[in-house]
């Protein structure tokens, strides 16, 4: 048996201020946005008549799905906290921190109040801080050394 990876879908109020956060601002290419209708309605936990796309976006081998519902409109929020059940947050590494924050704040993204932190000292030392995009899903810039 084969158990392989595919994606991950993340809900968006606003596809194209997502777009902007994920693609131009963390680096994702847009590779397609096959035609969906009502006909995953069912699947999708919706039932009835859906309008809806589906953006995939990769970099690096990694897939995730922008989903953005016109309707039913998206409801709920995002994780608020780590420690939440479910999807808390997706980890990049970074080179340079604080040009990583400037450049997706700039493109949509706003700093989480409180989480940068540096952890270990020397070649082991980690920085990290989180920011939200547009909907507030969460993403950990990581700086090693």
């Amino acid at each position: 048996m084969r158990i392989e990876p595919h994606h991950v879908g993340i809900c968006v109020s606003d596809l194209e201020a997502s777009l902007r956060f994920w693609r131009d601002g963390l680096g994702f290419e847009a590779t397609t946005t096959p035609a969906v209708g009502s006909e995953w309605s069912d699947a999708l936990e919706i039932g009835g008549e859906i309008e809806f796309t589906a953006t995939f976006l990769r970099k690096d081998g990694f897939e995730f799905e922008l989903l953005h519902y016109r309707h039913p409109e998206p409801i709920g929020s995002p994780s608020a906290t780590r420690r939440q059940r479910g999807f808390t947050h997706l980890a990049v590494t970074v080179d340079d921190l604080d040009a990583a924050i400037d450049h997706l704040v700039a493109h949509g993204g706003s700093v989480v109040d409180g989480t940068r932190t540096r952890i270990g000292e020397g070649a082991w030392a980690t920085e990290l801080v989180f920011l939200a995009d547009p909907d507030g899903v969460r993403v950990e810039l990581m700086k090693f050394g």
